[in-house]
């Protein structure tokens, strides 16, 4: 017997009984279902928490200040200004692995333009600081290095400060005052969005470092640095000729704590992302379970009609059939209600993924890949819960079945 035959007899056979068909191939449909919306939600996430991180920069490190011992007591980390803006210059000039640095102050302030005001983050740097975020801008320019060599009182808004101190107003060249110090408008950011850690990246200022620290917070010290890898594989190697460099810089004897830390942001990347993927494994391993009680609503319902079609396997038998033929027949019945189960239910799981997305307002992707492993797993499913029915109805002396009543 011929694959288009034996398709054609399990077509027909099971479209005598089309209730039970249809109530067999029901676990199958849920299952599939929830496989692909469960792994639709997971990925959903784990490109949500990478668009996040991506947002933070280009291939970052973070250089935050250490702690130190003074008579026997240690301060906590980043309690002591240990950094300084020689630290950052170096880092930029001398590392192969280094793009670009950038040292950074940060405070808060109210902000007053004409009428309107509104408190938000202030940041010094250096224009280095928009090529390490890799941020781009809605409108002007950064400022220049003259500017922080001279202390300038120029500013860059975000997206979010602009909307707030100017509505609709074109905000390029309009001042602002930042604890009463006059600041002119020369550009404004690109919007970003929300963090990873749910911050509005957009609520900022961000002003040449130097007139942060003598006309603003008057101070002298900077806050971390920001350094930029010339690529992803280089972090690691950017991140200890830093810890090397700063060793030396700072005179730190082999065996004496380190008054600074290097962070790589692609490790809090694949920490992120690393959750993101076990939360999809486990998710769709529940719903995995339901294909399993499927597959076997199938043995049972195969199992039923072996029983009920004993004399007719017989009569096959008995005009020519072979045990092979017989087992093909079952065989293609179990995959035809699997596969069509499966089928169905990656309708229901898109459909799923689509409400999940506009109810919760929740990310959802559903993949090309997750809908060719359903389909095989289901495929897969009624191959290994109908062998066993099969090669029953496959192994029936022909004697005994056309006895059968």
């Amino acid at each position: 017997m011929s694959p288009l035959s034996a398709l054609k007899i399990a077509g027909r056979a099971l479209s005598r009984n089309t209730m039970r068909s249809a109530l067999t191939m029901l676990g199958m449909i849920i299952g599939v279902g929830a496989v692909i919306a469960m792994v639709s939600v997971g990925q959903g996430a784990k490109e949500q928490v990478e668009s996040q991180i991506a947002t933070i920069g280009s291939n970052m490190l973070m250089v935050f200040p250490g702690s130190t011992t003074q008579a026997g007591v240690r301060s906590g980390s980043g309690a002591v200004t240990t950094l300084t803006e020689e630290d950052s210059e170096a880092i930029g000039k001398e590392l192969s692995a280094v793009r670009a640095s950038a040292p950074s102050l940060r405070t808060t302030a109210q902000v007053i333009s004409a009428n309107q005001n509104w408190s938000t983050s202030v940041s010094g740097s250096t224009p280095d600081f928009f090529i390490i975020r890799d941020w781009h801008f809605e409108s002007g320019s950064p400022f220049t290095q003259s500017d922080v060599g001279g202390a300038n009182k120029v500013a860059v808004i975000g997206k979010t400060v602009a909307a707030n101190l100017f509505g609709a107003q074109y905000p390029i060249g309009q001042i602002i005052r930042i604890r009463n110090v006059p600041f002119k408008v020369v550009g404004v950011l690109a919007s970003k969005g929300q963090s990873s850690q749910g911050q509005d990246q957009d609520d900022t200022i961000i002003i040449p470092i130097t007139t942060l620290q003598k006309r603003i917070m008057g101070v002298t010290h900077i806050g971390i640095i920001m350094v930029s890898a010339n690529s992803p594989e280089e972090t690691v190697v950017a991140q200890e000729q830093i810890r090397l460099l700063l060793r030396q810089r700072h005179r730190i004897q082999a065996g004496q704590e380190e008054d600074f830390s290097v962070r790589n942001m692609l490790d809090i990347a694949s920490a992120a992302e690393s959750a993101s993927r076990i939360m999809t494994l486990l998710l769709g391993s529940i719903a995995s379970v339901s294909l399993i009680v499927g597959g076997i609503g199938i043995m049972n319902i195969m199992l039923v009609s072996v029983t009920e079609r004993t004399r007719e396997i017989g009569i096959r038998m008995a005009v020519g059939a072979r045990g092979r033929d017989i087992l093909l027949q079952f065989l293609m019945e179990a995959v035809v209600l699997s596969l069509t189960g499966g089928l169905l239910g990656i309708a229901l799981g898109m459909a799923g993924s689509k409400m999940i997305s506009t109810l919760v307002q929740w990310p959802t992707i559903v993949s090309l890949r997750s809908i060719l492993l359903a389909s095989a797993f289901s495929v897969a499913i009624g191959i290994f819960f109908g062998l066993y029915p099969a090669r029953r109805a496959a192994s029936l002396d022909p004697i005994e079945a056309l006895r059968y009543d």
